[in-house]
């Protein structure tokens, strides 16, 4: 590993355990539906529909956007939840 990727690691870990908020990133994947998109962050995230509705479309212009916003401890099991149904998510 290098000295960069070590680095990278620890400003992770540290960010991670500092409880500053966290955004839960959905990235386009051109597989699903709109609707299977919507439905599963009604479900998961507690949506309403149009904000379900914004979120995938800004997803599917802009490549990814943000979802929800919290800890990441809060964040992580909507992440799990989401990845489950194929969704690609990520935590920044």
């Amino acid at each position: 590993m290098t000295s960069k990727e070590t680095k990278k690691k620890v400003i992770r870990k540290i960010n991670k355990d500092s409880g500053e908020e966290k955004f839960l990133i959905l990235h386009n994947d051109d597989e699903h539906s709109f609707d299977y998109v919507i439905d599963a962050l009604i479900e998961i995230c507690k949506h309403g529909y149009e904000q379900a509705a914004q979120c995938t479309l800004i997803t599917h212009y802009k490549g990814k956007c943000d979802v929800k916003k919290g800890a990441f401890e809060s964040l992580k099991p909507l992440r799990t939840a989401l990845n489950e149904k194929k969704l690609i998510t990520t935590i920044d």
